[in-house]
């Protein structure tokens, strides 16, 4: 298979900063198209995949899964898009498309594993994907999203990852107009979540630990905002709430939220992979019917049906915007969440 060479930014090793260097993508395909990335959004998984904080890092690593730009070039099978298209990529570029999950539209529980946009397994070139920190992407234009014209294309950037992280939930557990709905963390996806789940109706609350993000929490579209570390403010929202985001990236007590959902409330992990500690008490799940559950990013007709949403309702992401050349020190940053609520990469800076 031919390929071309564009640059890109990406870390060698565990300890290495990021630095630009080159990559190889494959020509376009029948069923292909080429974007040209505009801006790319930096996750928190960016940051654990270059530092190899999960394991299983491949290097060099180059990420990316927040990626908006303009097609280039279509294959001869495509007729969804055409050159000079506005497009999104995701945390996907690949799945079975035969498996029952795929056939639901389902690609992130692809049965045979979804091929992520970086560090996953390259099935055309060998070796592993690169992602969005680069010049240019090639992808199976079934997993590339129309992005729509009206809205802020660098704040679309998000709506990739930290949009679809939340908007899936939102959706599978029915929030609407007459829904009660908490999030707890304000950070990449909690001010999604927050932003999403008014777009959607529901009555929204904010759990912090600190009174410092009340004002912001209001300005997204919160309509109240309960102090976790406040045991009076807690009791006074036992029992209320359908559906709990739960956006916190590390270990934490579940327990006291639990106790605030109402009979046949379910409260959903989307930040965090691993144990619960203390562990979970089923005695409020099993005395109302409560559920903890998990999400994870969506497939590709739910993230296009949440672009669409945003694009109706002009949701986007807030955002910080740099340089690919700051990307390091955005990396430090994020570890402190110094970030209101995050950082998109201008790829005309590479």
């Amino acid at each position: 298979m031919n390929t071309f060479t564009v640059k890109a930014y990406g870390a060698e090793s565990t300890t290495a900063d990021l630095k630009e260097m080159n990559i190889e993508r494959r020509d376009v395909t029948s069923k292909d198209v080429e974007i040209e990335i505009l801006y790319c959004g930096v996750c928190h998984s960016d940051l654990h995949t270059a530092r190899n904080d999960w394991g299983g890092t491949i290097y060099p690593a180059v990420p990316g899964h927040e990626i908006v730009g303009r097609i280039t070039k279509v294959g001869s099978e495509v007729t969804k898009f055409k050159v000079g298209d506005l497009a999104g990529v995701g945390c996907i570029v690949d799945s079975c498309g035969h498996c029952n999950s795929c056939k639901h539209d389902l690609e992130q529980y692809c049965e045979n594993g979804f091929t992520g946009t970086y560090n996953g397994k390259d099935e055309h070139l060998g070796g592993h994907t690169f992602g969005g920190y680069s010049q240019k992407v090639v992808v199976d234009s079934h997993h590339v999203l129309k992005v729509p014209e009206n809205l802020d294309l660098a704040a679309v950037a998000p709506l990739l990852c930290a949009g679809i992280t939340t908007w899936s939930p939102l959706k599978h557990w029915n929030v609407g107009p007459n829904s009660k709905v908490a999030v707890v963390g304000l950070g990449g996806l909690g001010h999604m979540a927050i932003k999403l789940a008014k777009g959607l109706g529901a009555e929204v609350t904010l759990f912090s630990r600190t009174p410092g993000k009340t004002e912001d929490a209001k300005q997204l579209g919160a309509d109240h905002v309960i102090i976790s570390t406040d045991e009076a403010q807690m009791d006074s929202v036992k029992g209320k709430f359908d559906v709990i985001i739960d956006t916190v990236p590390y270990v934490h007590d579940v327990n006291p939220y639990v106790t605030t959902l109402n009979i046949n409330g379910t409260h959903v992990l989307v930040g965090y992979l691993g144990g619960l500690e203390p562990i979970l008490n089923t005695v409020p799940m099993i005395l109302g019917r409560k559920s903890v559950a998990g999400s994870v990013i969506g497939g590709i007709a739910e993230t296009q049906e949440m672009l669409d949403f945003c694009g109706e309702h002009n949701i986007v992401s807030e955002i910080e915007m740099i340089k690919m050349k700051d990307i390091n020190e955005a990396y430090e940053r994020m570890l402190k969440s110094d970030v209101r609520y995050r950082f998109v990469i201008d790829m005309q800076s590479l």
